[in-house]
């Protein structure tokens, strides 16, 4: 037998204060793998393993945990529940073969919930729902299901009835022995539904024997087509049990075989006080020792294996090996980064992009003879969240960071005080805008002095389709440019193109090398890698650019009253919007807003409505800025158009 056939690799989801954690705290204690309780209000939760966590009581950084339950090792990914911190959730998205998703029986379907199910669907994830928080007052876990089927899937199957709802002794029945004929009547049409085989036996009215119902509903849950519905009360241990057995039953087993070529996605980087910079793995293929040698297939590199450990619990011990299914911690592999795969990467699932960080923060730093201290701090906190593309100008001594919204400047600030003992201050974010070429024209490099060097070239440069991104081709014969400097050439576009004439990343655009020589005794491939920028400055300084602003797609929820009111605060943030829908005392409305006129929009909104409203975003691409509109953003490093200094950095001779 294939030992993955006993491993479930399962991620916990949530809106924030769901209580995500607090059940993955639960379901460690009901398997044996703590053996007290934590809790997330007394920050002692096991997988809050952060002070800020503790503090604030969210999670802020995914956490791995194991348990066994009836001869069966469940990993369980904790994921932070806050939309600002979505790269995190992001990136754990992989690794997984199937999710708990968990709603609160109170506030039901809320704006990150429809994110994360949209994620979960992108991956193709089978997902269990847990309605949590049936004993709180204003439980409606009737209505939470309504919720789900409306805004999330219509394939959602509650297995259970709850009675004594929001009260302190509710009571969970099970849809086929206490729940009902009703209830029981519900899942089968569910089950029908998704099964065209029982469809018709059931039109036919062929009764179709539980064991066999239930046999259905594990095969249709574990590739997606239904999704079983649980109810508990987390924090009372009500309903855990259950969800254990729900991830057992209706979520699948992890694949991929010991047996095949070593395949593994590093989904984390951390920094442990003991071990230092490890790495967390899955493995989706072949097997993994202490002492091997891997290749990084995304930075073509090999590196070794110095440590391995397999999770027990909440904490890590020591293994000799791991194979198809595990998910590990690895040390030694100090130039791998989280998204890097190793060994074959076809066995890896792609993945999955929930936001992209839209807006960019300066860091002031409180004491700034620390500074030493502080870049070091960044330069691992950019380690282990990659999408922080931390960047220190040292011209101006400017320290900046990308982030998704402002909550992930409050938790950064508190972090790097709690965990490296450093004050810093953000100034507000700013929107982070691109360029793209307004027209089609040609720029021209001669990069023959100081010799020995040579590299000439034309390239022209045209705008491409709105998210098309960059396109290369060459015209030149390698008879004029040898191969491998052409190949530099391409090596070079990504760098050249980082900033342009307003010192934003420019894209859309499409790039041909022309024409061009090289020289058979002074032509090197670094001159080819020096010249590229200054050839593509050249055309782009001929052809102007436009700015683009990044753009939310959205889907907008309030009470019918306010309607009015979000429909004017909708126009003054430039949206475009579809026809407003009417129903059930309910205003909605889709559309697409500029994100920078819209970052603080859904706190506004949540705090006018009392709650009641909600907003959805989505990143849905860039696009033209008004045409009065202007955004400039200071270089870093040397302008290629200064061709003299330019040339003289790069050469690393500029004093």
């Amino acid at each position: 037998m294939n030992q993955t056939r006993e491993i479930r690799n399962i991620g916990i989801f949530a809106h924030v204060d769901a209580g995500k954690t607090t059940l993955t705290e639960r379901l460690l204690f009901a398997g044996g793998a703590i053996r007290t309780l934590g809790s997330v209000d007394e920050g002692t939760a096991s997988t809050d393993g952060l002070d800020v966590e503790r503090e604030r009581g969210i999670s802020v950084r995914a956490a791995l945990a194991s348990l066994a339950w009836k001869g069966t090792t469940i990993n369980l990914v904790d994921t932070p529940g806050h939309v600002d911190f979505s790269a995190e959730v992001e990136r754990c998205l992989q690794p997984l073969d199937g999710a708990v998703l968990v709603l609160s029986a109170v506030e039901g379907v809320q704006a990150q919930t429809e994110v994360l199910w949209q994620a979960l669907r992108e991956r193709g994830l089978p997902t269990v729902f847990f309605i949590n928080k049936i004993d709180r007052i204003g439980a409606d876990p009737k209505r939470v299901v309504g919720d789900i089927r409306r805004f999330l899937t219509p394939q959602a199957v509650p297995l259970q009835t709850v009675g004594g709802a929001g009260t302190d002794s509710p009571a969970i029945l099970s849809a086929w022995v206490e729940g009902g004929a009703d209830l029981a009547e519900d899942v089968l049409e569910q089950l029908a539904d998704a099964d065209e085989t029982l469809l018709e036996r059931y039109l036919d009215g062929e009764e179709i024997p539980l064991d066999e119902q239930d046999g259905k509903l594990v095969a249709l849950a574990r590739r997606g087509a239904v999704f079983p519905v649980l109810f508990g009360a987390a924090l009372d241990g009500i309903g855990v049990e259950e969800v254990l057995e729900g991830i057992i039953r209706y979520l699948p087993p992890a694949g991929g075989s010991a047996e095949n070529p070593l395949s593994a996605l590093v989904f984390k980087v951390a920094h442990d006080p003991a071990f230092g910079r490890v790495c967390f793995a899955r493995l989706f293929g072949g097997r993994l020792a202490t002492r091997d040698v891997v290749r990084n297939a995304a930075r073509v590199l090999d590196e070794k294996v110095t440590l391995l450990r397999k999770a027990r619990g909440c904490r890590f011990d020591d293994a000799d090996s791991c194979c198809a299914g595990d998910m590990v911690l690895l040390s030694g592999l100090n130039d791998t980064k989280a998204g890097d795969i190793l060994g074959d990467p076809s066995a890896v699932p792609r993945p999955v992009r929930l936001l992209e960080p839209l807006f960019r923060a300066r860091i002031v730093p409180a004491e700034p003879d620390r500074l030493p201290a502080l870049l070091e701090a960044l330069r691992i906190l950019d380690e282990e969240d990659p999408f922080l593309d931390f960047r220190y100008d040292p011209e101006r001594k400017e320290l900046h960071v990308r982030i998704v919204g402002l909550m992930q400047t409050q938790i950064l600030e508190s972090l790097l005080r709690s965990r490296f003992g450093l004050t810093v201050t953000f100034e507000q974010p700013a929107t982070i805008y691109r360029e793209t070429p307004l027209d089609v024209a040609e720029g021209t490099v001669e990069y023959t002095l100081p010799k020995p060097c040579w590299a000439v070239m034309t390239f022209r440069v045209e705008p491409g389709a709105r998210g098309s991104g960059i396109s290369f081709r060459s015209e030149v014969s390698t008879d004029d440019i040898h191969v491998k400097y052409q190949r530099e050439v391409e090596r070079a576009l990504p760098a050249a193109l980082e900033q342009g004439l307003y010192g934003w990343e420019v894209t859309d655009l499409k790039i041909t090398l022309v024409s061009g020589e090289d020289h058979e005794i002074h032509s090197r491939p670094s001159d080819f890698l020096i010249a590229t920028p200054m050839g593509i400055m050249d055309a782009l300084e001929k052809a102007g650019t436009r700015l683009l602003e990044p753009i939310l797609g959205f889907s907008l929820t309030a009470p019918e009253e306010i309607g009015t009111r979000v429909l004017g605060d909708l126009v003054r943030m430039r949206a475009e919007i579809e026809s407003p829908v009417i129903a059930g005392g309910q205003f909605q409305v889709k559309g697409t807003v500029p994100a920078a006129d819209s970052m603080e929009y859904p706190v506004l909104l949540g705090t006018r409505s009392g709650g009641r409203a909600r907003m959805v975003t989505r990143f849905c691409g860039y696009r033209e800025c008004p045409d009065d509109f202007r955004a400039e953003t200071p270089r870093h490093g040397i302008d290629p158009r200064d061709r003299s200094k330019y040339i003289l950095a790069a050469r690393k001779a500029l004093s």
